[in-house]
Protein backbone atom coordinates (compact mmCIF):
# COMPACT_ATOMS: atom_id res chain seq x y z
CA UNK A 1 0.00 0.00 0.00
CA UNK A 2 1.29 3.15 -1.16
CA UNK A 3 1.80 6.12 1.37
CA UNK A 4 -1.07 8.11 1.26
CA UNK A 5 -3.55 5.34 0.74
CA UNK A 6 -2.17 4.39 3.94
CA UNK A 7 -2.73 7.38 5.69
CA UNK A 8 -6.27 8.09 3.82
CA UNK A 9 -7.29 4.86 5.28
CA UNK A 10 -6.01 5.59 8.80
CA UNK A 11 -8.51 8.57 8.48
CA UNK A 12 -11.46 6.39 7.33
CA UNK A 13 -10.77 4.52 10.89
CA UNK A 14 -10.62 7.52 12.92
CA UNK A 15 -13.86 8.92 11.25
CA UNK A 16 -15.30 5.33 12.06
CA UNK A 17 -13.72 4.59 15.73
CA UNK A 18 -12.32 8.24 16.62
CA UNK A 19 -9.19 6.91 17.85
CA UNK A 20 -6.46 4.42 16.46
CA UNK A 21 -3.65 2.37 18.13
CA UNK A 22 -0.53 2.69 16.88
CA UNK A 23 0.71 -0.77 17.15
CA UNK A 24 -2.77 -1.92 15.66
CA UNK A 25 -1.86 0.29 12.93
CA UNK A 26 1.59 -1.03 12.46
CA UNK A 27 0.73 -4.70 12.13
CA UNK A 28 -2.80 -3.73 9.85
CA UNK A 29 -0.60 -2.24 7.33
CA UNK A 30 2.13 -4.23 8.23
CA UNK A 31 5.01 -1.40 8.40
CA UNK A 32 7.23 -0.11 11.38
CA UNK A 33 5.80 1.29 14.39
CA UNK A 34 8.14 4.58 13.19
CA UNK A 35 6.80 4.59 9.59
CA UNK A 36 3.51 4.98 11.77
CA UNK A 37 4.69 7.36 13.76
CA UNK A 38 5.73 9.69 10.66
CA UNK A 39 2.06 9.33 8.92
CA UNK A 40 0.99 10.56 12.53
CA UNK A 41 3.02 13.10 12.76
CA UNK A 42 2.55 14.25 9.20
CA UNK A 43 -1.49 14.05 9.62
CA UNK A 44 -1.35 15.89 12.75
CA UNK A 45 0.72 18.76 11.38
CA UNK A 46 -2.44 19.25 8.65
CA UNK A 47 -5.12 19.36 11.55
CA UNK A 48 -6.61 16.07 10.59
CA UNK A 49 -5.50 14.11 13.81
CA UNK A 50 -3.93 15.29 17.19
CA UNK A 51 -1.34 12.00 18.36
CA UNK A 52 -2.51 10.96 22.09
CA UNK A 53 -0.29 8.39 24.39
CA UNK A 54 0.09 5.18 21.99
CA UNK A 55 -1.76 6.25 19.13
CA UNK A 56 -3.54 9.10 17.59
CA UNK A 57 -8.05 10.65 17.80
CA UNK A 58 -10.04 13.37 16.10
CA UNK A 59 -11.89 13.65 19.29
CA UNK A 60 -11.53 17.39 20.23
CA UNK A 61 -9.13 18.60 23.01
CA UNK A 62 -8.91 22.29 24.37
CA UNK A 63 -6.73 23.27 21.61
CA UNK A 64 -7.73 20.95 18.77
CA UNK A 65 -11.08 20.39 17.23
CA UNK A 66 -10.83 18.08 13.74
CA UNK A 67 -10.85 19.33 10.47
CA UNK A 68 -14.26 20.16 8.82
CA UNK A 69 -13.84 17.84 6.01
CA UNK A 70 -13.82 15.24 8.92
CA UNK A 71 -16.64 16.51 11.13
CA UNK A 72 -19.03 16.52 7.97
CA UNK A 73 -18.94 12.59 8.33
CA UNK A 74 -19.89 12.51 11.60
CA UNK A 75 -22.76 12.45 13.76
CA UNK A 76 -25.34 12.49 10.51
CA UNK A 77 -28.50 12.20 12.26
CA UNK A 78 -27.49 14.12 14.93
CA UNK A 79 -26.86 17.06 12.63
CA UNK A 80 -29.94 16.09 10.92
CA UNK A 81 -32.05 16.25 14.14
CA UNK A 82 -30.35 19.20 15.25
CA UNK A 83 -31.03 21.26 11.91
CA UNK A 84 -34.67 20.24 11.80
CA UNK A 85 -35.02 21.53 15.26
CA UNK A 86 -33.57 24.94 14.40
CA UNK A 87 -35.15 25.58 11.49
CA UNK A 88 -38.72 25.15 13.54
CA UNK A 89 -37.59 28.78 14.31
CA UNK A 90 -37.53 30.16 11.28
CA UNK A 91 -40.16 32.11 9.07
CA UNK A 92 -39.90 33.18 5.71
CA UNK A 93 -39.01 37.15 5.53
CA UNK A 94 -36.18 36.87 8.40
CA UNK A 95 -32.80 37.60 8.25
CA UNK A 96 -30.52 34.71 9.66
CA UNK A 97 -27.07 34.21 10.65
CA UNK A 98 -25.03 31.01 10.07
CA UNK A 99 -22.08 30.26 11.74
CA UNK A 100 -18.69 28.38 10.81
CA UNK A 101 -19.31 24.62 11.38
CA UNK A 102 -20.13 20.83 9.84
CA UNK A 103 -23.63 21.54 11.72
CA UNK A 104 -24.65 25.11 10.45
CA UNK A 105 -23.53 23.81 7.13
CA UNK A 106 -26.51 21.60 7.01
CA UNK A 107 -28.50 23.65 8.50
CA UNK A 108 -27.79 26.86 5.90
CA UNK A 109 -28.34 24.43 3.54
CA UNK A 110 -31.51 23.34 4.70
CA UNK A 111 -32.66 27.16 5.15
CA UNK A 112 -33.99 27.26 1.08
CA UNK A 113 -37.09 25.63 2.57
CA UNK A 114 -38.21 29.24 3.93
CA UNK A 115 -37.80 31.62 1.07
CA UNK A 116 -37.73 34.94 0.72
CA UNK A 117 -35.03 34.67 3.21
CA UNK A 118 -31.79 36.93 3.93
CA UNK A 119 -29.05 34.54 5.10
CA UNK A 120 -25.53 36.10 6.45
CA UNK A 121 -22.54 33.54 6.48
CA UNK A 122 -19.06 33.51 6.70
CA UNK A 123 -19.46 29.38 6.27
CA UNK A 124 -17.98 28.57 2.78
CA UNK A 125 -20.37 25.26 2.59
CA UNK A 126 -23.60 27.79 3.36
CA UNK A 127 -22.32 30.05 0.68
CA UNK A 128 -21.41 27.40 -1.80
CA UNK A 129 -25.19 26.02 -1.20
CA UNK A 130 -27.02 28.96 -1.18
CA UNK A 131 -25.03 31.50 -4.19
CA UNK A 132 -27.54 29.87 -6.41
CA UNK A 133 -31.05 29.83 -4.23
CA UNK A 134 -34.21 31.12 -5.53
CA UNK A 135 -35.65 33.89 -3.16
CA UNK A 136 -32.60 33.79 -1.03
CA UNK A 137 -30.69 37.08 -0.54
CA UNK A 138 -26.75 35.80 0.74
CA UNK A 139 -24.46 38.19 2.26
CA UNK A 140 -21.32 36.09 2.23
CA UNK A 141 -19.00 38.00 4.77
CA UNK A 142 -15.50 38.67 3.80
CA UNK A 143 -12.46 37.55 5.48
CA UNK A 144 -9.24 35.83 6.14
CA UNK A 145 -9.92 31.74 4.57
CA UNK A 146 -9.10 29.10 6.95
CA UNK A 147 -9.43 25.55 5.47
CA UNK A 148 -9.93 23.58 8.59
CA UNK A 149 -12.86 25.38 9.91
CA UNK A 150 -13.82 26.05 6.29
CA UNK A 151 -15.07 29.60 6.63
CA UNK A 152 -13.92 33.63 6.67
CA UNK A 153 -12.55 35.23 9.72
CA UNK A 154 -10.63 37.90 11.01
CA UNK A 155 -11.18 41.65 11.35
CA UNK A 156 -12.95 42.21 7.99
CA UNK A 157 -15.47 40.08 9.37
CA UNK A 158 -16.08 41.13 12.68
CA UNK A 159 -16.51 45.10 10.77
CA UNK A 160 -18.86 43.52 8.29
CA UNK A 161 -21.14 42.06 11.17
CA UNK A 162 -20.80 45.10 13.17
CA UNK A 163 -22.66 46.65 10.37
CA UNK A 164 -25.71 44.56 10.25
CA UNK A 165 -29.04 42.89 11.58
CA UNK A 166 -30.65 40.27 12.07
CA UNK A 167 -33.60 37.63 13.48
CA UNK A 168 -31.41 34.90 14.30
CA UNK A 169 -27.84 33.75 15.05
CA UNK A 170 -27.51 30.24 14.87
CA UNK A 171 -24.12 29.44 17.02
CA UNK A 172 -22.07 26.24 17.12
CA UNK A 173 -19.65 25.13 19.97
CA UNK A 174 -17.41 22.30 20.09
CA UNK A 175 -17.19 22.54 24.12
CA UNK A 176 -19.87 23.15 26.72
CA UNK A 177 -18.64 23.07 30.46
CA UNK A 178 -21.17 23.94 33.59
CA UNK A 179 -23.32 26.65 32.20
CA UNK A 180 -20.82 28.40 29.55
CA UNK A 181 -19.90 27.28 25.84
CA UNK A 182 -16.15 27.06 24.77
CA UNK A 183 -13.77 26.95 21.79
CA UNK A 184 -10.99 26.13 20.69
CA UNK A 185 -10.00 29.39 17.98
CA UNK A 186 -10.03 32.46 19.25
CA UNK A 187 -10.98 34.00 15.68
CA UNK A 188 -13.60 31.56 15.61
CA UNK A 189 -14.76 33.39 19.02
CA UNK A 190 -14.90 36.61 17.94
CA UNK A 191 -16.79 35.87 14.69
CA UNK A 192 -19.19 34.02 16.91
CA UNK A 193 -19.58 37.16 19.09
CA UNK A 194 -20.05 39.06 16.60
CA UNK A 195 -22.73 37.73 15.43
CA UNK A 196 -24.67 37.25 18.72
CA UNK A 197 -24.49 41.01 19.05
CA UNK A 198 -25.96 41.48 16.00
CA UNK A 199 -28.92 39.28 16.13
CA UNK A 200 -32.09 39.67 18.04
CA UNK A 201 -32.51 35.85 19.33
CA UNK A 202 -29.19 33.53 19.44
CA UNK A 203 -29.73 29.87 19.62
CA UNK A 204 -26.87 27.19 20.23
CA UNK A 205 -26.32 24.10 18.87
CA UNK A 206 -23.90 21.47 20.35
CA UNK A 207 -23.97 18.11 20.19
CA UNK A 208 -24.93 16.19 23.36
CA UNK A 209 -21.13 14.29 23.88
CA UNK A 210 -19.57 17.91 23.98
CA UNK A 211 -21.31 18.57 27.45
CA UNK A 212 -18.77 18.23 30.23
CA UNK A 213 -15.78 18.90 27.51
CA UNK A 214 -13.65 22.88 27.68
CA UNK A 215 -11.73 24.46 24.98
CA UNK A 216 -9.10 26.97 25.34
CA UNK A 217 -11.12 30.12 24.98
CA UNK A 218 -14.74 30.81 26.36
CA UNK A 219 -17.22 31.44 24.09
CA UNK A 220 -20.34 32.60 25.82
CA UNK A 221 -22.47 32.31 28.79
CA UNK A 222 -25.04 29.41 27.64
CA UNK A 223 -27.40 32.18 29.59
CA UNK A 224 -26.60 34.87 26.70
CA UNK A 225 -28.18 32.26 24.17
CA UNK A 226 -32.20 32.23 23.96
CA UNK A 227 -32.39 28.58 23.19
CA UNK A 228 -29.86 26.10 23.44
CA UNK A 229 -30.50 23.12 20.92
CA UNK A 230 -29.00 19.08 21.22
CA UNK A 231 -29.61 16.15 20.00
CA UNK A 232 -30.08 14.47 23.20
CA UNK A 233 -29.78 14.64 26.81
CA UNK A 234 -26.56 15.77 27.86
CA UNK A 235 -25.27 13.15 30.89
CA UNK A 236 -27.59 13.98 34.37
CA UNK A 237 -25.36 16.44 36.11
CA UNK A 238 -25.12 18.66 33.13
CA UNK A 239 -28.99 18.80 32.71
CA UNK A 240 -29.57 19.71 36.21
CA UNK A 241 -27.45 22.29 36.32
CA UNK A 242 -28.53 23.88 32.98
CA UNK A 243 -32.72 23.24 34.36
CA UNK A 244 -31.79 24.75 37.51
CA UNK A 245 -30.23 28.10 35.89
CA UNK A 246 -33.74 28.22 34.05
CA UNK A 247 -32.01 28.09 30.65
CA UNK A 248 -34.17 26.39 27.58
CA UNK A 249 -32.80 23.75 26.01
CA UNK A 250 -34.66 21.85 23.28
CA UNK A 251 -33.91 17.87 22.99
CA UNK A 252 -34.03 17.42 19.27
CA UNK A 253 -36.30 15.02 18.17
CA UNK A 254 -36.54 12.03 16.37
CA UNK A 255 -36.59 12.23 12.42
CA UNK A 256 -40.05 10.81 11.01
Amino acid sequence: MKRDERRQAIMDLLVATRAVDLDALAERFAVSKMTIHRDLDDLEQVGLLRKIRGGATIEAGTQFESDFRIRALQDSDAKARMARAALDLVEPGMTVMVNDGSMAALLGASLVEFAPLTVITNNAAVIERLKDAPRVTLIALGGIYNAKLNGFFGMVTENALALLRADLAFISAPAVDGLRAFHTDDNAVRAKRAMMQAAGRSVLLVNHTRFGRTALHALADLSDFNVVITDAPPMSKDHAEIQQAGIALTIAKDLT
